[in-house]
């Protein structure tokens, strides 16, 4: 079974309902299963769980078939976004347009390539969908 990862905050903002809408979607059109996924970061000190994440995507979504909701910790979102993916074997990711240009910028630092897309296909292959910001 294919999977889907979608990163998002808590709580959810704007963008993050957007992504998050469009991952449910792609996740239900490709009969596959949905990793919601939170990153605490360490430098903040919030502590998110797995339940908080899971009532608030209930709440804005209702039940999602097949999805998996999880919280890492770390110092960089990025990279525990790509550790996940890695870790997980997903086959899609869906990320926001905010955190495409913040996986760009990091991917600039250690590649000349700033194409995130064949970045991740090449070292983790799997497909890279960003979801545009809503149109105020």
């Amino acid at each position: 079974m294919s999977l889907v990862v979608v990163p998002v905050r808590y709580p959810l903002s704007k963008h993050s309902r957007r992504t998050l809408e469009r991952a449910i979607e792609i996740a239900r059109t490709r009969d596959a299963a949905l990793t919601v996924l939170h990153v605490n970061l360490y430098q903040n000190g919030k502590k998110v769980t797995r339940v908080d994440l899971k009532n608030a995507v209930e709440k804005a979504f209702g039940r999602i078939e097949r999805a998996r909701y999880v919280v890492r910790t770390g110092f960089l979102v990025e990279e525990s976004i790509l550790d996940e993916v890695a870790a997980e074997g997903a086959d899609i990711v869906v990320i926001g347009s905010k955190q495409a240009s913040r996986l760009r910028r990091l991917f600039q630092r250690f590649t000349d390539n700033p194409d995130i897309d064949q970045y991740l296909r090449r070292h983790l292959d799997c497909e890279v969908i960003t979801v545009e910001s809503a149109r105020a």
